[in-house]
């Protein structure tokens, strides 16, 4: 019995080059896998791109995924290769990330380890929802991303191709191509990613010059993506003020207030003029004059005024909150439109319509109206129900057609009225609950006092935002008032404070 095996195969394929590519809705992604795919057939590999698509709270993001084989080891195989559909944890050569987030969304899912991948992420950033609707300030940190990415990739690029794209006039799929190239992640001249762009007909002057700038980048990255500085420069209050009918107030700020607090004094001012008007405007520092009389007596340069400091910022969004009108206003205005072209890449000869989802809310509907009428339909069922059955599960529209342009653009004009409204009413009388309690407790208790204004930091935005954020706080104003006279009871408030805003 012949018991020999034939132990001869036919020759295996060598593994695939592996790419993902991660991007949201409208950054290009689909377009710069097909560039790359475009640019690998050329070249004469196999090459195959599939999509992931999913959901984010920005807006749609997608995973591009693909694999390149050269046609020389398909040649040595005997035989068309068998190329994945989807991207496998652990075995990802080469990972693309359009947003810092999607970056950190690709070693989450484990597409980026330290023995392979090769990870490129722009680090400018696109918000969720649940970071603009949080309480305070819900903004990631994104050096745990940084932080993440030198741990996990075996190299690692980050740099603001965002920015890249717009300098060139470009959108950012350019500029990721770029610092592909100048990563040497893959196995192309920068002749043949150019050719890719100029064989693609749209927009090449743009593009190229993006690619360029992405490629330098790319290049001359460090081993290592140093850590984003968080801070903000606080700009000095100037001297001069744009219009002659505001200097007075700028001379009030400079003459009246203590230097720490004049910066947010005068963007408060701004804040107040572009809420209202100039008597708003001087309504919000005759309001900040006495809490710095308040705070000269019972802290003052003592305490680094720190109780001035703080409220020159929170009342002056307390004062300037957001409402329909507010809301109608920042829709209209000719810079949004203008942004919008740009994101979207418009060219000059072309029409763009933005579509507006509008879900008011009764209270938001009475808000606008006269207090008196506002208050008696806001109790009325017939009215409620009638809000409900036509508002309830909101509306869209189109804010670059005339009618729907012209109905915010008349919403934005009630301003002048605003000081009449059930809302207007509303807030001032919370504001002025507030501004008591603190008088109240400086005298007994400064650090208290200090952390009270703070609290405001809870509210933020309109509708649901608005009202859970101002139920928080409500909640903490009560509390301070239970803590007065504990000598813990300015620390406990701030950790209540942060619990909250967590």
């Amino acid at each position: 019995m012949d018991s020999s095996i034939n132990t001869s195969a036919a020759p295996r394929a060598a593994s695939p080059i592996k790419i993902a590519v991660l991007a949201m809705g409208g950054q290009g992604g689909g377009v710069l896998a097909d560039w790359i795919v475009d640019m690998a057939e050329h070249a004469g590999w196999w090459a195959q791109t599939t999509s992931v698509p999913g959901v984010a709270q920005r807006t749609g993001a997608t995973i591009y995924y693909l694999e390149l084989l050269p046609e020389a080891d398909v040649e040595r195989a005997g035989r068309a290769p068998a190329l994945a559909l989807m991207p496998t944890p652990g075995d990802v050569d080469l990972v693309v990330a359009a947003e810092l987030m999607e970056g950190g969304r690709a070693i989450q899912r484990g597409l980026v380890t330290p023995d392979r991948s090769v990870l490129i992420t722009s680090s400018h950033r696109s918000y969720a929802v649940s970071e603009k609707s949080a309480p305070g300030n819900g903004i990631a940190d994104p050096n745990k991303v940084l932080e993440a990415g030198r741990a996990a990739a075996k190299r690692f690029m980050c740099f603001d191709l965002q920015d890249l794209a717009d300098r060139a006039g470009s959108v950012i799929s350019a500029s990721l191509f770029g610092a592909v190239a100048g990563s040497g992640a893959l196995p192309f001249s920068r002749d043949d990613f150019e050719a890719t762009v100029r064989r693609a007909g749209l927009g090449v002057d743009a593009s190229l010059r993006a690619f360029a700038l992405g490629f330098d980048a790319a290049a001359q990255a460090p081993e290592q993506p140093a850590p984003i500085d968080l801070s903000r420069p606080v700009p000095a209050a100037p001297e001069q003020a744009a219009n002659a009918r505001t200097q007075p107030l700028l001379d009030m700020i400079r003459r009246d207030f203590p230097a720490c607090a004049q910066p947010m004094l005068t963007a408060g001012v701004r804040r107040q003029l572009e809420f209202q008007d100039l008597a708003y405007a001087r309504e919000y520092l005759e309001r900040m004059k006495a809490l710095r009389d308040l705070d000269a007596r019972h802290g003052g340069e003592a305490r680094q005024w720190e109780l001035t400091c703080a409220a020159a910022r929170y009342l002056a969004t307390a004062m300037a909150y957001d409402d329909v009108i507010r809301v109608a206003d920042l829709k209209t205005r000719a810079t949004r439109f203008e942004r919008v072209r740009q994101e979207v890449g418009a060219r000059p000869d072309q029409l763009v319509y933005t579509t507006e989802f509008m879900h008011p809310r009764l209270e938001e509907i009475c808000g606008t109206l006269p207090a008196g009428l506002g208050r008696w339909l806001e109790n009325s069922k017939a009215f409620g129900g009638f809000v409900e059955r036509r508002l309830g599960k909101g509306r869209r529209m189109r804010s670059g057609t005339l009618g729907g342009f012209l109905m915010l653009y008349a919403l934005a004009g009630m301003r002048r009225f605003r000081r009449a409204t059930l809302r207007h009413q509303i807030e001032k009388a919370g504001l002025e609950q507030w501004l008591d309690l603190v008088a109240r407790l400086a005298p007994q208790d400064y650090a208290l006092a200090v952390e009270t204004v703070n609290c405001r930091r809870l509210v933020k935005g309109y509708s649901d935002t608005h009202v859970r954020g101002g139920g928080k706080y409500r909640q903490l104003l009560a509390a301070a008032e239970k803590l007065a006279g504990r000598p813990d009871a300015a620390a406990s408030l701030r950790a209540l404070r942060e619990t909250a805003l967590k």
